[in-house]
Parts: structure tokens; sequence; C-alpha cells
């Protein structure tokens, strides 16, 4: 089948990467414009079109889709990229974390007579979790499972009925990255499955989504990082392992932002609970108990400021600082 193919990071081009890998031909490409990334604020391209240059395919990168955007450069990249859309020829449109809305009109030209339409891949079982932080948020709330929905896109923000669908168990230990890539691998599986059906000529019909029980994942902001040692201790906990490995976990210690990477509740611990919320109350072999409003927290991993990620243990003697006198504050 001939697709064409809308998304910005590495969740999308493994997908990217599967749609081809099964024999389908990408004849075009929709990204986001490249970003100044790393230390050295580089340009640097999405994982989406590292891949479709690897493969020669064709790339487009507007900066929107709308073309009566009130900016007139973006109006015109709006406008071209509506003109190659119309003009090209496929089957489908598979669309994975494009970072773009695709407007009414975009979605138009494919369900043309004769087309499949546009297909999303989503990491949530919708309607739980629509929006920008499908994996994160699941993570923060506690829930016990979670999934890929594919979708068939309608204007709403992921509206669209369902034609396909799998779980995935979100486990104890599981951080945003772990379950990022379980889910990434689930979901190339799965738009593969939904292309070969309508290559097979299959009818997908799309089931409507539930009324009830509809969340948003609001976007990650990097001041929800601050660890609120008030909180209990499942609570920060989940936090912790939801913002592994983006923004990361911070608290105050001596001046210093320590970012906090890995965490779990200990089975038994011998502490009181009188100690004020943030205070470090000793290590255990793998990690250092932390005070929290309401129980105690086991922190495996930590960094400092322009350090490597290690043991608190380590962490901490690096500090020079008295285990007694160690106190967390949320950053400032």
């Amino acid at each position: 089948m001939k697709i064409v193919f809308a998304g910005t990071p590495e969740f999308a081009a493994q997908a990217m990467r599967a749609i081809h890998a099964a024999g389908h031909e990408i004849v075009l490409t929709l990204t986001q414009p490249d970003r100044h990334a790393g230390r050295g604020m580089h340009l640097q391209a999405s994982p989406v079109k590292e891949f479709a240059l690897e493969k020669n395919i064709p790339v487009l990168q507007p900066e929107t889709l709308k073309c009566n955007s009130a900016d007139p450069h973006k109006q015109v990249q709006a406008q071209e990229a509506f003109q190659r859309l119309a003009e090209i020829n496929f089957d489908v449109m598979v669309v994975v974390a494009y970072g773009l809305i695709l407007p009414q009109d975009v979605l138009d030209i494919a369900q043309r007579p004769g087309r499949h339409g546009s297909f999303n891949i989503h990491a949530s079982l919708l309607p739980r979790w629509r929006g920008a932080a499908p994996i994160q948020r699941a993570i923060e709330a506690g829930d016990t499972k979670t999934g890929i929905c594919i979708m068939q896109m309608d204007a709403g923000l992921d509206t669209g009925g369902t034609v396909l669908s799998d779980e995935l168990e979100i486990t104890p230990a599981e951080t945003s990255g772990t379950l990022h890539d379980r889910l990434a691998t689930l979901g190339a599986k799965l738009i593969v499955d939904v292309l070969h059906l309508l290559q097979e000529g299959k009818v997908m019909v799309p089931s409507p989504q539930a009324g009830e029980g509809i969340t948003y994942a609001e976007k990650i902001m990097k001041g929800e990082a601050e660890i609120d040692w008030s909180l209990s201790a499942p609570e920060i906990d989940r936090r912790i392992r939801a913002f592994n490995p983006f923004p990361g976990a911070t608290s105050n210690v001596e001046d210093l932002a320590m970012k906090f990477w890995n965490s779990r509740i200990p089975k038994a611990a011998s502490f009181s609970e009188t100690a004020h919320p943030g205070k470090l109350l000793g290590f255990s072999e793998e990690g250092a108990f932390i005070q929290c409003g309401r129980g105690v927290i086991e922190i495996l991993e930590m960094q400092k400021p322009g350090g490597k990620k290690m043991t608190p243990s380590l962490c901490m003697q690096s500090l020079g600082s008295h285990e007694q006198s160690i106190r967390f504050h949320a950053k400032e």
C-alpha cells in the first residue's frame, strides 16, 4: 500500500520502520521542523526525518497545516503541504505523535473515494488519557494497565473510533522510558496488522469511544518535576517514575538541584514517621530512605548537576555532607 506518514519522535519512527519493513511504500513524510537540541543547541532532525532521509522518502516540515494561519510564512508552508497532499497518490495516512493538529481539509484528502482515511497510533486505552502525555500520566495516576489504540482520525482531540487495540500491564517498577519502549513495539505491530487487513480488503468499522471515563493527558511541564515531599510516598514514587526520562524529578539539597531517576516503596521500613518530609533517614544496600508526608520512599538512582547517574549513597558521599544533616527541599 502507498502510505503518507506523519510523525516526529522515536515512538513514531519505530512504527515507520515497521511499516517499511512490512513492504508498504511510504510516499511522503510529514514531520516537525528541525529543532535546536543538545548542549551545543545544534539543529537536529527528528527520528522520523532521519529514517525518511535514509530511505530516500520525501519529507515536508511545515510549522502548521492550517492554511488560514495569521503568519504569512507559516501560511505559505501550510498551503504548499496541502497542495502536495492533494496531488500525491496514496492509499492511507498514518499519524503517530506528529505534534501538529490535522485540520479537517487535510483529513478529507485521506478520505477521498478509493482511500482508507487516516489512522492514528495512540498510547492509551481510549477514552482514558486523550492528549499529549498518555504514558506519563498513566504512571503518575497509578494506573495498572494501559495499551495501544489504533484510531480512525476525526477533527477532535483523540476522539475518533478505534479499529484495533491491545493492553499492557504497568509494572510497579515501570518508568515512562520503559513503558514507552514497550508501547512503541506494540503500536508498530498493531498498525502493520491494520494495514495488512486493509490491503486484504477487510472493512475496518471503527468502534465509537465510550462516553464515560474520559481523561486528558496534559503536556508535561518542567515545573511539575519539583518534588513535593509533603505528598505520600506512593504519589512521589509514581511521579519520579513518570518523569523518567523527561523532565526528571528534582529537589534541592545544599543549593544543588538533584535529579531523582528511580524509586520504589520499601516493603518494610523501621523508621518513625515523625521526621520532617524530605529528611534523609538512612541508606539501604541499593538506595536511600527519605521521609514523605505519609510513608517512606526508597530512592534508587540520583544525579548531581553535571554528574552521572549513581546510587544515592555515592551521590550523597560526593556532597561531603553528614548523613544526619541532609534534607531535601522543593526546587524554588
